[in-house]
């Protein structure tokens, strides 16, 4: 028996909407239904953000450093960074330097945030236009290679298919039933709540970084 021997399943935005509005018990009827379930996603979109890591947000980036400048802004779909290093071109070839991430209080505590010389700590300010401060300021043109969580791009045209893993498209399409009940079908509601939590639960446990990690307790005599 032939199989199809494509990988890439998906779903429109449109199609999205159609197939949560059926786990309501509902069809798609009028353009308010689909303008209510957009804006419903998008709002799900940004309650994943604060739901924890997912990994196809995670982009790595280059950032150049100026000379006597001691912050860079990063664009406004940054939510955060991850891991960071100081990339020194001045070498060949070029080294990776850790630098330390700090707290706000701590970059604050700093007396005086004008010394020039190879950055080792960092701060960012996580506001809606997201800075990272760095101390102490660059004294030459190093480079900021860091990894940083992007926001889910925006729903957009009902033609679009969603800024999601393969693996989320389950939960997707549960959480979009689930808040959709909210409004048009109350009494499916709880049903369909915790089938959306089980959705993301298992999409969640499997987007993880899956390096292997070993404990070696400290033996003491």
């Amino acid at each position: 028996m032939a199989t199809s021997n494509t990988y890439d399943f998906d779903l429109a935005i449109d199609e999205l909407v159609e197939e949560a509005f059926e786990r309501c018990g509902m069809r798609v009827t009028t353009g308010y239904q689909l303008s209510s379930a957009r804006r419903s996603l998008n709002l799900m979109f940004l309650d994943w953000a604060n739901r924890g890591l997912n990994l196809w947000t995670i982009e790595r980036a280059f950032t150049p450093l100026i000379p006597g400048q001691n912050y860079i802004d990063l664009d406004d779909n940054v939510v955060n960074v991850l891991e960071a290093v100081i990339r020194d071109n001045t070498q060949s070839p070029s080294t990776d330097i850790s630098i330390d991430r700090i707290s706000r209080a701590e970059y604050l505590d700093v007396p005086d945030k004008t010394t020039t010389a190879r950055p080792a700590q960092f701060y960012v300010e996580r506001t809606n236009t997201p800075r990272v401060y760095f101390y102490p300021a660059p004294d030459i043109g190093y480079t900021f290679f860091h990894y940083r969580i992007k926001r889910i791009q925006d729903a957009g045209d009902y033609t679009n298919t969603a800024d999601v893993n393969f693996r989320f498209l389950p939960c997707l399409a549960a959480g979009l039933a689930y808040h959709l009940s909210l409004k048009f079908a109350p009494e499916r509601s709880q049903g369909l709540k915790m089938l959306y939590e089980e959705e993301f639960a298992r999409a969640a446990a499997e987007d993880r970084d899956s390096a292997s990690v070993r404990f070696v307790p400290q033996l003491e005599y």
